[in-house]
């Protein structure tokens, strides 16, 4: 996987979740953008899931609105972001889940019908930092969010180490 790129996950990995104990509902085909590489683990990265905002109602529109106008403060305010990749776009931060190349199905293509690669360092900063804020709370609250961020990712980590070890 490649930092900032954008791919579709395997079931795979939407099953484990569920296996674990986590939640994972959302039946849409999303693309998820690899963030960054986790720091535990090499080979796992952290990807979170994007969405088209103007495939959103004005409901839907206005709740996530009032997310982003929360203080910085809040680790709330964290949880969505707005910004350009192939469209105007929704990043659901705090659906962040960890993943390895194993789990990716394929790549999610731009218009040039390549590897789909956010360029923009300012949507980058901003996505990344709130993904490290979340994660960082997610540290101190193993299994906080819904996926079960902490146990998915430490069963990661030991089919990682397995390979390793093959």
């Amino acid at each position: 996987m490649k930092e900032n790129a954008m791919y579709f996950g395997k079931n795979d990995i939407y099953q484990k979740i569920k296996d674990i104990g986590g939640e994972w509902n959302d039946l849409k085909e999303r693309p998820l953008v690899c963030l960054i590489e986790s720091t535990e683990c090499q080979g796992l990265y952290w990807a979170t899931p994007v969405g088209n905002w103007n495939h959103r109602d004005d409901a839907a529109k206005q709740r996530i609105n009032r997310y982003l106008s929360l203080p910085s403060s809040d680790l709330r305010s964290c949880f969505y972001h707005v910004g350009r990749t192939t469209s105007m776009s929704i990043f659901f931060i705090s659906d962040v889940i960890p993943i390895t190349d194993k789990y990716i199905e394929r790549e999610y293509k731009g218009f040039d019908n390549k590897l789909y690669v956010i360029k923009n360092n300012n949507l980058i900063q901003s996505v990344t930092s709130k993904l490290i804020r979340v994660l960082n709370f997610e540290s101190t609250n193993n299994n906080y969010f819904r996926q079960h961020i902490t146990d998915v990712k430490n069963n990661l980590i030991s089919e990682l180490n397995i390979e390793k070890l093959s």
